[in-house]
């Protein structure tokens, strides 16, 4: 029987406690069995996973600088979620928490996002997206 794909981004950060509050206040929890004081790991879902990484133990993975994320794209990481609602919650929670909104609202009709900068610069896009809606806006 194949085995489930699982991805685990990595991400350093400059303040590994001050991370996991921030993201546990979006509603995430960690898997305390690869978390210690220099790695947190993340789940987001059964395969998906973030490990946020004291820069010290990013270093260890990748022989180049750390890209200063508040001046450097560096990846964009969008998560989907089951309806606008949703979307609007995690980036309410997200600002509360200390992010910083990258762009206003992004309303397709079929698609619709938000955009926001955490603790350390990176670039979170939660997404609702209705495929349905989508192939129907096609078909036109």
């Amino acid at each position: 029987m194949p085995t489930k794909t699982r991805i685990f981004i990595n991400l350093p950060v400059a303040d590994l406690e001050r991370s996991k509050a921030f993201f546990a206040a979006l509603g995430f929890g960690f898997d305390l069995r690869f978390t210690d004081e220099t790695a947190a790991c993340m789940a987001v879902s059964e395969e998906i996973f973030v490990m946020l990484l004291t820069h010290e133990k990013f270093g260890q993975f990748s022989p180049l600088p750390i890209a200063d994320a508040r001046k450097t794209n560096e990846v964009l990481l969008a998560l989907s979620y089951g309806s606008r609602e949703d979307v609007d919650e995690v980036m309410a929670k997200a600002l509360e928490a200390g992010a910083t909104e990258v762009r206003p609202a992004d309303d397709l009709g079929f698609m619709y996002g938000r955009s926001f900068a955490d603790l350390d610069g990176h670039i979170w896009e939660p997404v609702w997206l209705s495929i349905n809606q989508m192939m129907a806006d096609k078909a036109d």
